[in-house]
């Protein structure tokens, strides 16, 4: 490893990834500082959605920057593939928010209308079951309708996390791991990151490190206020394809294979997983999709989940220290095209993007 960089990317997860890959196709000499394998990592318990529909109900600013992000993950792919010959799986058919009652249908009708309203270019459509059916054939009698939305898709976060290594290092970036980042001092013009009786010299410092940002934003002067949300995810045995469209809930791979989660439990930094929970999950999948009754369980997981207290990210330019970044959200996987094409290019001296204006530390109390 050498002594000297560009830019130091703490953090090797999909938020830090997107952004060291965007830095070095730009010419910078990046390299990425990354912790141990037993790491808390939400990159390995992502659900691999794209996805746009119902974000933003409290800020609209947070729904324009999902659509920003995925209105480019086709050219992400793409060039991801020219690169590196992985194939992510990245398809965007738009996607389904299910409704099982009257009642659940309106209350996403009309968070749907709030957003359109203050952002039309946040289409969607009101299904029925009927009409519901015509496009999810296996969808469940007990189903009374859903939101469709064109502007999701999904993608296998794994390949991409992949792909964007195999990027970054054709890029001529360097990967650090098993480094725990111990100290960040601004000495000059440049930052002297220690890890442990390894150090090295960077012109610029971007903390993308999830949950550990919290201990490592104060070194430079900023604050990064998260903590962990579980998630618990199931995935099945390969099964015929029954499902052409991601929904919020159950996603079928290109594999085969189904992934079925949303649980949110504040347990602190427990990742594991529970009987209860998981029961709930397959309750939860079975009830829109009664054929996966008799499918087989493979394996199922618990991730953190990098949460602020509102949901939002965090994007920050430290004052105290010129040339430190802070970059932290709970959408690694949606946001991961705008973190390359459109935070890279800030962090080199654009102008902070105006989609970013809400997304301060100082809207939390100190």
């Amino acid at each position: 490893m050498q002594k000297t960089y560009d830019i130091a990317v703490i953090g090797g997860g999909l938020v830090g990834m997107a952004i060291a890959y965007g830095l070095a196709k730009r010419g910078q000499r990046v390299v990425v500082c990354d912790g141990e394998d037993n790491s808390l990592r939400a990159a390995r318990g992502n659900f691999g959605l794209v996805w746009v529909q119902g974000k933003g109900g409290t800020c609209t600013n947070y729904a324009r920057w999902s659509l920003h992000s995925a209105n480019l993950w086709q050219n992400l792919a793409d060039e991801l593939f020219a690169r590196t010959g992985v194939s992510i799986g990245f398809q965007r058919p738009g996607g389904f928010n299910i409704a099982q009652t009257p009642e659940e249908l309106a209350s996403k009708v009309e968070n749907m209308r709030k957003l359109q309203e203050a952002e039309p270019t946040l289409g969607y459509e009101v299904l029925d079951h009927k009409a519901l059916a015509e496009r999810l054939p296996a969808i469940g009698p007990d189903v009374v309708g859903a939101i469709y939305s064109p502007n999701d898709g999904h993608v296998s976060p794994l390949y991409t996390l992949r792909a964007l290594f195999a990027a970054f290092e054709q890029a001529g970036g360097e990967y650090a791991p098993n480094l725990r980042v111990t100290d960040i001092r601004q000495t000059g013009s440049a930052f002297r990151v220690s890890m442990g009786d390894v150090s090295l010299e960077a012109g610029r410092v971007v903390l993308a490190a999830g949950l550990g940002n919290r201990d490592l934003a104060p070194m430079v002067g900023l604050r990064a206020p998260v903590k962990p949300l579980r998630g618990q995810i199931i995935v099945t045995e390969r099964v015929k394809p029954f499902l052409d469209y991601p929904t919020i809930y159950v996603r079928q791979t290109v594999e085969g294979s189904v992934m079925l989660g949303d649980s949110a439990e504040d347990v602190g930094f427990n990742d594991g997983v529970t009987p209860d929970v998981l029961a709930d999950i397959a309750r939860r999948g079975i009830a829109p999709f009664p054929l996966l009754k008799n499918v087989r369980v493979v394996r199922a997981w618990g991730a953190l989940r990098v949460m602020t207290d509102d949901g939002l990210p965090i994007y920050e330019a430290s004052e105290a220290c010129p040339g430190a970044f802070l970059a932290t959200c709970h959408s690694g996987v949606t946001l991961a095209a705008a973190h390359c094409e459109t935070l890279a290019p800030w962090i080199l001296g654009a102008p902070r993007p105006a989609l970013l204006d809400h997304f301060y530390a100082k809207r939390f109390a100190a």
